[in-house]
C-alpha cells in the first residue's frame, strides 16, 4: 500500500503513524487490497488531507464508510467520481442546498472536489472498505486515526465549522469546543432520515455566515 498523505497533516498525525496500532492497521489494509477489491482505489486513501491540507481547513463534514460500489469512491467523503450517478445522501444534500440557495443544485455531478479545493474537509471515519461490504474495514483503527485527526484540528485551530449530520458523526464531534467552532447538528441527509430535520437546517447559509464573521471567505458551493 503505497501512499502518500500532504505534509501539513503528516506533522500533525505522525504521532498516529508511529503507533503500534497504525502497523496493525496498515498490515489490515495491505492484505486487503491484495486479495479483493477495496475502495477507494489506493492512491486516494488518503484524499480528503491531500486535497485540504491542515491550515486550510474551515468546514469539517464527517461520513462513516467509503462508498462500496463500482466507481464511485475516491476518498471524499460524499461525493463520487463524474459520470457516476449520484447517490441518494448527496442527491438530498443537493436538495437542501437548492432550498437554501434558490438555485438548481440537482443538476450538478456528484465530484465534491470544488468543495475540499476551498477548504471543505470531507472526512470519512473509515478510510477504505471491501467492494460490496458496507462497514467491512471498521474497528480495524481508521476510527482512532480519524479521531486523531478531528481533535487536532479542534485543539490546534479556531473559529472552523464542524457538520455532524446522524448520530456517527456527532459522536464524533463530541471532542470539539463549541466555545472555539460553530458546531452545526442534524439528522443524516440519508433519505431513512433526511425528512427528521435535515431538510431545512440551513446549515450551509450558516457556516458561510460564520466564516465571514471571522475573516473568512465563504465556500462556492
Amino acid at each position: 500500500m503505497q501512499v502518500k498523505i500532504e505534509e501539513s497533516w503528516r506533522q500533525v498525525l505522525q504521532p498516529q503513524f508511529d503507533a503500534p496500532y497504525f502497523e496493525i492497521l496498515t498490515s489490515f489494509v495491505r492484505r486487503a487490497y491484495q486479495q479483493g477489491i477495496v475502495y477507494p482505489p489506493g492512491p486516494y486513501i488518503f484524499e480528503a488531507f491531500n486535497r485540504t491540507p491542515f491550515n486550510n481547513v474551515k468546514v469539517v463534514i464527517i461520513g462513516q464508510d467509503p462508498y462500496h460500489g463500482p466507481n464511485q469512491a475516491h476518498g471524499l467523503c460524499f461525493s463520487v467520481q463524474p459520470g457516476v450517478a449520484v447517490p441518494p445522501s448527496l442527491v438530498n444534500i443537493y436538495k437542501e442546498l437548492s432550498q437554501e440557495y434558490n438555485a438548481n443544485f440537482l443538476a450538478r455531478n456528484g465530484d465534491l472536489t470544488h468543495w475540499a479545493n476551498q477548504g471543505v474537509l470531507l472526512l470519512n471515519a473509515t478510510l477504505t472498505v471491501n467492494a460490496g461490504q458496507a462497514g467491512s474495514h471498521q474497528g480495524k483503527g481508521w476510527e482512532t486515526f480519524t479521531d486523531a485527526a478531528i481533535q487536532a484540528l479542534a485543539a490546534q485551530r479556531e473559529h472552523l465549522v464542524f457538520l455532524l449530520w446522524g448520530s456517527y458523526a456527532q459522536a464524533k464531534g463530541k471532542v470539539i469546543d463549541r466555545r472555539k467552532h460553530l458546531v452545526l447538528e442534524a439528522p443524516h441527509p440519508s433519505p431513512l432520515s433526511a425528512y427528521r430535520g435535515f431538510f431545512g437546517c440551513n446549515h450551509f447559509i450558516k457556516a458561510n455566515e460564520y466564516l465571514v464573521q471571522h475573516g473568512q471567505a465563504p465556500i462556492q458551493w
